[in-house]
């Protein structure tokens, strides 16, 4: 069996170990659910799980991070590795599982189902998740390969579909019409899926947040949006970032729907006139030279005050000042070259 070290949220692992005190018999691991990555529509792996505080359910997404050569971890005593090619190797891979919200996984499965310029019906989840499903794994099957990790599963999209978590993700992007007490249909908006990556925005975009990462504060100084001048800019500049977050989990057409959603022209203004300064600096008679210049000058007079005064000569020197030369052969006359004799 293999073995990986994992970076997992505390209570993930808290309920985890809850189930298995409260169990009589032995737990049955969380199941690993292959979806289409929100972005690239590739198959990745998602964990769902139940939170301690939480009656509701969750989903995790799971993600490698390999080192370029043969690793290892130790745990203890013990060399955590994995197995490749049916031989023990230490590996030195680490799973790193987070949060994510449903939301992002329901934009490939909801879009699958609707086509381009087309308004979608009214529909029960289940019949929803049924053709994406269908969709999906016709989609996600590459021609002559074998490999599970590149399919996508209709029971893996109906068990996602049935999570609790999911029903909520859905009702916040989609519109919704109760039937009866037991039968809801919906219908995807992309309308109400922009509303919602607006308020994550909002809240990306705080300064709490940006200035928690030192990558997102270099990006913004790069831009000179630090400066107390430009506080405008720099809210627009916060609100760029968080839309750069966010599409690390959108699709283009999504991305270009919440960017569209912003006037982000005069950032884009600040940014073009910044570049143009860098490549073409002013010219030497320019009026903004003579002003730069200016000022140099003007810095270079207020400091000249500032200079300390030359040491007092000693009384030594002071009267070698004074002495009389006149009449005495110069000291570089000794090093003349003399006329040789004819």
């Amino acid at each position: 069996m293999d073995t990986y070290l994992a970076v997992l949220p505390t209570d993930v692992i808290d309920s985890v170990i809850l189930q298995i005190d409260q169990s009589s018999q032995p737990s049955r691991p969380p199941r690993f659910l292959r979806l289409p990555h929100p972005r690239t529509g590739l198959p990745s792996l998602f964990l769902p799980y139940q939170p301690l505080r939480d009656k509701g359910n969750a989903i995790l997404e799971v993600q490698t991070v390999a080192p370029p050569g043969a690793r290892s971890w130790f745990l203890g005593e013990e060399v955590v590795s994995g197995k490749l090619n049916s031989n023990t190797v230490a590996n030195g891979r680490l799973l790193v599982m987070t949060p994510i919200d449903p939301l992002f996984l329901l934009i490939p499965i909801l879009g699958a189902t609707t086509s381009e310029g087309a308004q979608a019906n009214f529909r029960p989840a289940d019949d929803i998740f049924e053709e994406a499903a269908t969709k999906l794994v016709e989609a996600s099957h590459p021609s002559g390969s074998q490999d599970p990790s590149l399919v996508v599963t209709p029971d893996d999209i109906m068990t996602f579909g049935a999570l609790d978590c999911t029903m909520h993700a859905m009702k916040r992007i989609c519109d919704a019409k109760e039937i009866t007490a037991d039968i809801t249909v919906f219908r995807y908006s992309q309308e109400r899926l922009i509303e919602q990556l607006r308020k994550k925005v909002t809240a990306l975009a705080t300064p709490r947040i940006t200035e928690m990462s030192r990558c997102l504060i270099r990006g913004l100084a790069k831009n000179a949006l630090m400066e107390d001048k430009h506080e405008d800019l720099l809210t627009l500049g916060r609100t760029q970032l968080a839309c750069d977050l966010l599409a690390q989990y959108l699709p283009p057409d999504i991305r270009k729907g919440l960017m569209a959603s912003y006037d982000f022209a005069p950032l884009e203004s600040h940014v073009r006139t910044l570049s143009r300064h860098h490549l073409n600096p002013s010219p030497p008679g320019s009026v903004v030279a003579k002003k730069d210049r200016k000022r140099t000058s003007t810095f270079s007079e207020g400091n000249s005050g500032n200079r300390k005064k030359e040491p007092k000569a000693s009384h030594g020197v002071e009267k070698l000042k004074r002495a009389n030369v006149d009449g005495m052969a110069k000291l570089s006359s000794f090093f003349v070259k003399k006329d040789s004799a004819n």
